[in-house]
């Protein structure tokens, strides 16, 4: 701990996490994360017997399995490279504090948010890992801010779905991966998905997945047949974003692609969506259509460029005197 309370707070938000790889943990997780109204905006009375009487106790097994499958000696991925990703901004930025939080699970960002106010800190910039805004993610933590934020002065980074030091991160950790492991065939750049019905109300998301894309692209200088943008995770029946992360994998094995990469700008660290659903679920469904090889590109995770990037979006908000 410094000497002196330091005038100045980040917090970088993310969604959160189960704190094992059990049912009864994964169930407590998926209980916090479903009730959500942004996230699941169904009547509540009709939502929480269905969720409590029949939703958890399926998906709450079968997902644990799937968080044993890429669980980390440390714990959870997401939750360990949110830690040291904190750590490296940290290091980064000498007269702050730099903490990580959850919007759900723990460390809970109410509670940081408490405490650091009880510390005596007055000035907090809050950093959700969300490249690419949406009223699901971002206005969630935002909701526990307003809530929570009696006291602080409270400065919020919406998104930098095309902030350049971002973007050259990004784009750097493609280029040194394809140095290492040469350039597949096509890259895929699959994004967590989102209800239509959201972006036909004004969601900004897709725009801003499609702005990441383009920078990135261009900054590769990729030709328009080398890549493709698509969307993952869908949950139940309504129809979510498409090109779907699935069938496009299965097109691209119909058109003779045999070795695919795929990059995931959409997830500050990787998780569940990124090491299980893509790297295990996803290619074997590419190998079952045809494909023979795809190859998952990581996270920034804890990168120094990445550490880079969000050190200088909180200096750029909190201004030249923090």
């Amino acid at each position: 701990m410094p000497a002196t309370t330091p005038a100045t707070a980040l917090l970088l938000v993310n969604l959160g996490t189960p704190e094992a790889p059990t049912a009864p943990a994964v169930r407590r997780y998926l209980a916090e994360f479903l009730s959500d109204r942004r996230v699941v905006q169904i009547p509540w009375l009709l939502w929480q017997p269905l969720l409590r009487g029949l939703i958890l106790p399926l998906r709450g097994p079968r997902a644990a399995e799937k968080y044993a499958s890429i669980w980390m000696p440390e714990g959870s991925p997401l939750a360990v490279y949110t830690r040291r990703l904190a750590e490296a901004v940290q290091a980064r930025l000498p007269g702050w504090r730099v903490l990580d939080a959850m919007r759900y699970g723990r460390p809970a960002l109410a509670g940081r948010l408490r405490a650091l106010r009880a510390e005596g800190i007055r000035r907090v910039v809050v950093l959700p890992l969300y490249p690419q805004y949406s009223t699901t993610t971002t206005e969630s933590v935002r909701d526990v801010v307003l809530r929570e934020a009696a006291g602080l002065e409270v400065q919020f980074i919406e998104q930098y779905a095309t902030d350049p030091h971002w973007v050259a991160a990004v784009v750097a950790s493609v280029r040194q991966w394809r140095e290492r492991h040469t350039a597949g065939e096509h890259l895929l750049f699959s994004y967590h998905g989102l209800p239509q019905r959201l972006a036909r109300n004004g969601d900004p998301y897709p725009q801003q997945c499609e702005a990441s894309t383009r920078a990135i692209v261009e900054a590769l200088g990729l030709g328009e047949g080398e890549w493709t943008l698509t969307y993952q995770s869908r949950f139940g029946k309504e129809r979510w974003l498409e090109p779907a992360t699935d069938a496009t994998l299965q097109a691209l094995a119909a058109r003779g692609v045999r070795r695919v990469d795929v990059v995931c700008p959409g997830f500050a660290v990787d998780c569940l969506e990124t090491l299980e659903e893509i790297a295990m679920q996803n290619a074997e469904l590419f190998h079952a259509a045809g494909g023979g090889e795809l190859r998952y590109l990581p996270c920034l995770n804890d990168d120094g460029l990445h550490a880079d990037a969000l050190a200088a979006l909180a200096r750029r908000i909190a201004g030249a005197d923090a």
